[in-house]
């Protein structure tokens, strides 16, 4: 509780301590030594990249707070770097530069005195002069120097936007130096450019500049950012009248000026309509476009390097060999896949596909065929590796993307070599994705897409496996069948009955009334707080005791929302707390030693992806940089990288498709209403591998359950094949 004292105030003075700062939006508590009196003053607000040892020349309001007692909230401010050798050592010395701790800090400030920064910015050859510098020191701390203040520069600028530290370091690694002339310039083209600045942004920093709300670059860029929103929620085009409409709302100016800006995008071919009222950006057009002609290139070639395959002698030799007797499904979906140069293979748990794979993956073997098997994620490609016994990878690693030049090694001028593909869980794999693999893809192999389009679709944009087979032009084997009765997996049934939309799912009210043997459970909780206390006992005590794992890495909580009680949010802070001692942590981030961790964006220079899960192993004060294990590597990780990771010990449904974990809990409440969907909850519970725990409401339960709408994607890969 704070009060004001007076109105507002400016203070002039050298900040001597950061007290407190949080790295992610800037808030910051400092002592600042007044410049007439001497007196020292605590002082809080945004101050982003401030250091001990500046001069800072604050505007604000003095209050009162009833614990803290009297401070400075500073509203705006500017700053200076120190001119004095005490301050100038001393601002050095806080590890902003990196090359530079207090040991060199000395031992530069001693050397150069007062000129020390005229050194650092216009005469950095002259480090050498300094013991223990040498050629590659002195280029380091160069290197950091002019990075520093080029991105301290964007801070300054952005402090009244809303844009994090981590941001700012991206805006830098993207323009270098260069970044506040443009933002200052153009700030619409970063926002296309730059994931993490939107068009809000954007349009606050142009206001500020004068740019008129009726220039075309903002209206071209208010358009380009409604089908960026339309992209996030899967769609690959937009109808044109709904286009305007939400074009309407976020700029505030009448259709037809719109209207009139759609035209002349449509002209420069950065739009096109591919039908008389659908919009598409053109770079997505393409995108669609390339997977229709591969797919059709080498559905047309009638050239196969296949070795010749006796299907019927080879479908016996596999039953016999391996002690099975195949229905009459699983007959024809091997002969289907053998015999056709692209085919799908779709089914729920239980219905067989792994059977299938796994026998078509011994057929080949033994006809010495060059196979590949690849899936979307680390772990859906490690899990076909255990079915079928022979290795998988990422799609991104069997491309082999270059980094220094954001392309793949493996497209249509260096194909990938290869008989035959298998491509596992294609329902999440995204347009972007598919046209690269498929445009690597030589025209005599044979392709097989295998995948659940009962789950949710991918979480890029299309809806690739659904639009192949809608279209009609492939053979597809539907497997409806359940197989893996016999082994009682309760999983499995209840899957299946959600699809069918029965909702027998008895559930439990109290731990004392759980059968661990039991593989799926249904415990009530009615309530958020009663959910949340619920899970937590799980995590923490019951699972631990019943079967001996791990509560951080064997476990995956997975919910709907990312807000509220039950939101992925709220539930990582909390288990945060409860598995990871605040010691583990440091100041400059939220993460901790050992935290569970996902990757939420593609980072191809680091080969991680998202989805990708993880956990922290180190985190280094000095640099302020992190180390994280991915499967089986290690990834440094600066602060912009930072910004795509979030906690994971509760992570959204939609986050898990692909993926498969030991023990699943999935919490589910009324209060999520508007995510209750049949296809949601589907997917949930098939990411169980050995135990599904379900907490939450019954009634949330049987929404779910009964809701069979789906948002429906609108794409244009449908009309391309």
């Amino acid at each position: 509780m704070t009060e004001a004292k007076e109105s507002k105030a400016t203070i002039t003075g050298t900040l001597e301590k950061v007290i407190f700062r949080n790295d992610t939006n800037f808030y910051s508590i400092i002592e600042i030594k007044e410049a007439k009196s001497g007196t020292k003053i605590t002082a809080c607000g945004i101050l982003p990249g401030i250091q001990p040892g500046e001069s800072l020349e604050m505007t604000g309001i003095w209050t009162t707070h009833e614990k803290h007692g009297e401070q400075f909230n500073v509203e705006h401010f500017d700053s200076k770097l120190p001119s004095d050798v005490k301050g100038i050592r001393r601002y050095l010395g806080s590890g902003l530069i990196e090359g530079i701790g207090k040991i060199y800090s000395k031992k530069i400030v001693d050397h150069f005195g007062a000129d020390t920064f005229n050194v650092l910015s216009t005469e950095s050859a002259r480090l050498l002069e300094v013991e223990g510098i040498g050629q590659q020191r002195a280029a380091k701390i160069k290197e950091a120097w002019d990075a520093q203040f080029a991105i301290r520069d964007i801070m300054i600028f952005l402090q009244t936007y809303d844009v994090t530290n981590a941001l700012c370091i991206k805006l830098y690694e993207k323009y270098g130096t260069a970044a506040r002339t443009i933002l200052e310039t153009n700030p619409y083209r970063v926002a296309q450019e730059v994931q993490g600045v939107g068009f809000k942004t954007a349009d606050k920093i142009a206001k500020n500049l004068g740019i008129p709300s009726t220039h075309s670059s903002r209206i071209d860029a208010g358009i380009m950012h409604v089908l960026l929103l339309s992209e996030d929620d899967g769609h690959t085009c937009i109808h044109r009248q709904q286009l305007l409409k939400t074009a309407q709302i976020l700029l505030e100016l009448s259709p037809s000026r719109i209207d009139e800006r759609v035209e002349k995008l449509i002209s420069f071919g950065k739009l096109c309509m591919i039908s008389d009222e659908i919009v598409q950006k053109s770079s997505l057009k393409n995108t669609e476009d390339t997977i229709a002609k591969c797919l059709q290139n080498i559905l047309f070639d009638k050239s196969s390097t296949l070795p010749d395959i006796w299907t019927e002698k080879a479908i016996d030799w596999i039953q016999k060999r391996e002690s099975l007797a195949f229905a009459p499904e699983q007959i024809a979906a091997i002969e289907v896949a053998l015999t056709n140069k692209v085919s799908v293979l779709t089914g729920g748990p239980g219905t067989g596909k792994t059977t299938i794979l796994r026998s078509l993956v011994t057929i080949l073997s033994a006809k010495k065929a060059n196979i590949v098997l690849c899936a979307p994620t680390g772990r859906a490609a490690q899990k076909i590796s255990e079915t079928t016994g022979k290795s998988a990878q990422t799609i991104h690693r069997l491309l082999q993307y270059k980094p220094g030049e954001r392309t793949f090694l493996h497209d249509e001028s260096t194909p990938l070599k290869l008989d035959f593909i298998v491509i596992d869980e294609a329902s999440m794999v995204d347009v972007f994705l598919a046209a690269s693999l498929f445009k690597a893809l030589p025209t005599t192999a044979h392709v097989l897409l295998v995948g659940d389009v009962d789950q949710l679709p991918s979480v890029g944009p299309g809806n690739m496996l659904g639009d192949i087979i809608k279209s009609g032009k492939f053979h597809v084997t539907r497997l409806n069948r359940i197989f893996r009765q016999e082994a009682c997996s309760e999983i499995v049934s209840v899957a299946h009955n959600i699809i069918n939309a029965v909702e027998d799912c008895p559930e439990i009210h109290s731990f004392a009334d759980i059968d661990p043997s039991h593989d799926f459970h249904f415990i009530k909780a009615e309530t958020p707080e009663i959910c949340l206390e619920k899970v937590t006992l799980l995590c923490q005590k019951y699972l631990p005791t019943w079967y001996n794992v791990d509560p951080i890495n064997d476990v995956q909580i997975l919910v709907p929302v990312h807000q509220g009680i039950i939101g992925t949010e709220n539930l990582n802070t909390t288990f945060q707390n409860v598995f990871i001692p605040k010691e583990y942590g440091v100041p400059w981030t939220q993460f901790r030693i050992m935290d569970k961790i996902i990757q939420i964006r593609n980072n191809y220079e680091k080969n991680i992806f998202n989805g990708d899960l993880g956990n922290i192993t180190y985190l280094n004060n000095d640099d302020h940089t992190a180390t994280a294990k991915f499967g089986d590597e290690f990834v440094s990780l600066n602060k912009g990288n930072l910004s795509d990771i979030h906690l994971a010990y509760a992570i959204s449904i939609h986050k898990s498709q692909g993926s498969e974990f030991p023990i699943v809990i999935i919490a589910l409440l009324k209060q999520h209403y508007i995510m209750l969907q049949r296809n949601l909850l589907y997917t949930a519970i098939t990411r169980g591998k050995n135990k599904v725990f379900i907490v939450g409401d019954p009634k949330a339960y049987s929404i779910a359950v009964q809701n069979k709408e789906r948002t429906k994607r609108l794409t244009g890969l449908y009309l391309s094949t």
